[in-house]
């Protein structure tokens, strides 16, 4: 167990909002990630996505396979041998980090809140990517002003602009939605805040939804239209009773989107395997439009170790790509 010497807390875990003032919730967030993450995204690499940068860079002789289109015309003639130009990656990273702050984020029975490691995977992509001059911004779903269904923080470099940026998405998480018919969620949801960061992040960058993509809308078709021109991350969260009902009696059950409540008998067996077989069928759709619009899927829970899932990821995902890169020309 990793255990936090100055405030006894376990660092396994992510600060659990509400329950700390919003400064020791960020700083206790930012000791998690340096501690147990650090150095995981950092060093070199060719470019946001396997294969050729965009900036050019030395020439060499022309090689059987080399692509035709990146011939340098002038060098050939001077030296009247086929040569090609080396393109160098553009290094300068923007990353724009998607934030699900609806109603059913305020759930968790296990170790945190959904909307706890919702926060925590939003501060692990901004101090793992925001450095060397990269620039990190945000759409925070369901927290739009005047009625708006987002709130777009501008892309910005610097820790006190990820700090910000952490800020404001905590005070949002702090304060979801309240559903019902005297409190309805907004109407776009995930749907439109894609939409929206489809028309925000112009230059070509990284995208990290994380949600627990329980929204219904068509949210699958503008994170398909994201994947065309980005590095896509889907991060799902889950809480474990989301997938499965213990037996403790008669319950009322409470819809934080709608208000709905239902009372339920979980001492029935035939009950708690449909209730289990609807969400693991709930799940795989939502995993199968995931992977259909071309991004990645990265699952965490409420009831494991977030950042030992999150390296895993990480590692995964970079051994893919390396071994993309030594496939490709």
């Amino acid at each position: 167990m990793t255990v936090d010497a100055s405030t006894g807390g376990d660092l396994r875990n992510p600060p659990a909002i509400g329950a700390l003032e919003p400064g020791e919730v960020i700083r206790r967030l930012e000791l998690s990630i340096t501690r147990r993450l650090d150095g995981l995204l950092q060093g070199d690499y060719r470019g946001l996505v396997p294969g050729h940068g965009t900036e050019p860079g030395e020439t060499r002789r022309y090689q059987p396979g080399d692509d035709v289109r990146r011939i340098d015309w002038n060098v050939t003639a001077r030296t009247v041998e086929p040569h090609v130009r080396e393109s160098v990656a553009d290094r300068e990273l923007e990353t724009w980090v998607v934030v699900d702050t609806s109603a059913s984020m305020a759930f968790g029975t296990a170790r945190c809140e959904k909307r706890d490691l919702a926060l925590a995977a939003c501060g692990a992509v901004g101090h793992l990517t925001s450095r060397g001059g990269n620039r990190i911004g945000a759409v925070i779903v369901g927290a739009g002003i005047g009625g708006a269904d987002a709130t777009v923080i501008p892309a910005r470099g610097g820790r006190l602009h990820l700090q910000a940026l952490l800020s404001r998405t905590l005070a949002a998480l702090a304060t979801p939605p309240r559903g019902g018919a005297d409190h309805p969620t907004p109407s776009a949801g995930l749907t439109g805040a894609l939409e929206r960061t489809m028309r925000t992040a112009r230059r070509r960058g990284l995208v990290v939804v994380i949600s627990d993509f329980l929204d219904s809308g068509p949210w699958q078709q503008p994170l398909r239209g994201l994947a065309a021109r980005h590095e896509v991350v889907a991060v799902e969260v889950i809480d474990p009773r989301e997938l499965a009902l213990p037996d403790v009696g008669v319950v009322h059950l409470v819809d934080p989107e709608t208000g709905g409540m239902m009372e339920v008998n979980t001492a029935d067996d035939r009950l708690r395997r449909r209730f289990a077989d609807a969400a693991a069928a709930q799940r795989e759709v939502i995993a199968r439009r995931i992977r259909s619009a071309g991004a990645d899927h990265l699952i965490l829970r409420t009831d494991q170790d977030w950042l030992v899932d999150l390296a895993r990821f990480v590692s995964w995902r970079r051994q893919r790509v390396d071994a993309l890169s030594r496939v490709r020309p």
